[in-house]
């Protein structure tokens, strides 16, 4: 398998995660040090376990719960041998205290290369256009 269909492999297992709420393996797909852009957030995030934090809170606070996710329009971008930067489109189904909506946006993840494995090391969400 090339490096490219490996970044797409690892893409899908970590939308994969999240789209079925499978919450612990998503959070597995990004290093401890990963950082999270979202455009819903005011701030940066400067690591997973802060971001663990905040999805706790949303399901606190707001009963979230994301339902579905599907990814469309994927482009895979080799930095050197070890870096690589993953774009797509997402829909995702979420379901608040609100009710259930459908959330579309343009995603990067970047990948590291780490021992042998590649793993999200940071993440930057935008809304679509």
């Amino acid at each position: 398998m090339s490096a490219i269909e490996d970044v797409k492999k690892a893409a899908a297992e970590l939308v994969g995660h999240f789209g079925s709420g499978r919450v612990s393996e998503y959070f597995q797909s990004f290093s401890e040090t990963a950082d999270f852009i979202f455009y819903t957030h005011t701030q940066r995030l400067e690591n997973r376990k802060a971001y663990e934090e905040l999805w706790k809170t949303w399901e606190a606070e707001m009963n979230f719960k994301v339902l579905s996710c599907a990814s469309t329009n994927q482009s895979v971008r080799l930095i050197g041998e070890t870096v690589a930067i993953f774009t797509h489109d997402v829909s995702t189904e979420v379901s608040t205290n609100d009710g259930v909506d459908t959330v579309a946006e343009r995603e990067t993840i970047v990948f590291e290369l780490l021992n042998g494995s590649w793993i999200a090391i940071h993440e930057h969400l935008s809304p679509a256009a």
